[in-house]
């Protein structure tokens, strides 16, 4: 039986390298007669650049330094390819942007800034890159991309780079060089590859949703709500709105899907004519996943924690339904599973398996995570594959 093993991370414990190679080890322990194809998977969070790498050999590494969310020097890297006459840079927010960057108590989203993913799409345009594909996810960040916007300057860093509650203060022209920085992308195709669909603004927005889970707390997120209001208000006043050609209505890009992305770079990259697509269709696209599929006989996905979030562009509903086009049964391996047996049916999921359900296999899986799910990985095998 041909078994593609093609999981997300694992997050806080296993890059999605690691988790793809610990299933595959369980997998073989209990059907070694199986041909086993690995195919780490992101969705344009942590670790996006290295499944791309993986799948992209002929592709060039550039190494460069930026800055962190609180302006502290760290290593990070553009992957450039020339495909049909066009020069492709891609890039992987969290790198400067990311939650990981930061110990427990520096998290808040208050002063972080996306001055350096700024930085990371300055050197792609250096490079001469004619199309930017920006993998949004995992960030520390709720400022609008306004940092982002700084450091290819779109306006004083003073203003837009102190962090997403400073926005709060800004004047009416703090933004008057957009404008100038929009013209630097005239033939430059920009493109936001996220699993998130939120607003920049509102109760599913950037600051309602997820800056808690960054650090902030409620009284926190309200005033940041009210922050990167006050930045769209400026950004509207600096720029003229677009019309919608079938409605007649001007375009408001706060409110497209994806603009709460990464703290609202969805929102800031936007603004420089960027795009949103689906970040795990980017990758599948990428890695040439439905042919993968073809010539498979079960696929087997997984992530930390498969949860209602999963449902919506994570990795694991972009397998599935990849899956459900070419008729190849999919499961998924979970640190935990929250969702039940109706709801990943729904995704086209065959099974759903998670390695730890009590609080004492938590912390087991905490404490040896290769080896729970190896364990777990080995008992689906026994379900799955049949006796040689």
């Amino acid at each position: 039986m041909h078994v593609v093993i093609a999981p997300d991370c694992f997050t806080g414990t296993l890059t999605a390298q690691q988790a793809a190679r610990a299933i595959a080890h369980g997998w073989e322990a209990s059907a070694p007669h199986d041909l086993l194809t690995l195919r780490p998977l992101s969705d344009g969070g942590p670790g996006f650049l290295d499944v791309l790498a993986s799948a992209l050999p002929e592709a060039q590494t550039l190494a460069v330094t930026v800055a962190d969310p609180l302006g502290r020097d760290v290593p990070a890297a553009i992957l450039i390819t020339d495909t049909h006459g066009k020069r492709t840079a891609y890039l992987e927010s969290a790198q400067a942007a990311g939650l990981h960057l930061l110990a427990a108590d520096e998290r808040n989203p208050a002063v972080t800034s996306t001055w350096g993913v700024g930085q990371l799409v300055d050197a792609a345009l250096r490079e001469g890159a004619t199309r930017i594909v920006v993998g949004l996810g995992g960030s520390a960040t709720n400022d609008a991309g306004a940092g982002l916007l700084a450091a290819l300057g779109a306006g004083a860093p003073d203003d837009l780079a102190r962090g997403g509650l400073a926005l709060a203060d800004i004047s009416d022209g703090a933004l008057s060089a957009l404008a100038a920085t929009r013209e630097r992308f005239r033939d430059v195709e920009v493109v936001l590859a996220t699993d998130v669909e939120s607003p920049l603004l509102g109760l599913q927005g950037a600051s309602a949703v997820f800056s808690p889970q960054k650090g902030a707390s409620p009284e926190t997120a309200q005033a940041l709500e009210g922050a990167l209001g006050r930045f769209v208000e400026v950004v509207r006043r600096t720029l003229p709105e677009q019309t919608d050609l079938l409605t007649g209505a001007a375009r408001r890009l706060d409110k497209a899907p994806g603009a709460g992305a990464g703290g609202g770079l969805g929102y800031g990259l936007s603004l420089l004519g960027g795009t949103r697509v689906s970040g795990v269709a980017q990758v599948l696209e990428a890695v040439g996943f439905r042919d993968l599929l073809r010539a498979a006989d079960l696929v087997v996905t997984g992530e930390g924690c498969f949860d209602w979030q999963s449902l919506q562009g994570k990795v694991v509903a972009g397998v599935a339904a990849m899956a459900l086009e070419t008729a190849t049964p999919s499961v998924v391996i979970a640190g935990q599973t929250l969702v039940g047996r109706r709801e990943a049916m729904t995704l086209g999921l065959s099974g759903s398996y998670a390695v730890a359900q009590t609080p004492a296999e938590v912390e087991a899986a905490m404490a040896d995570p290769v080896g729970t799910l190896a364990a777990r990985a080995a008992r689906v095998a026994a379900t799955w594959s049949p006796r040689a």
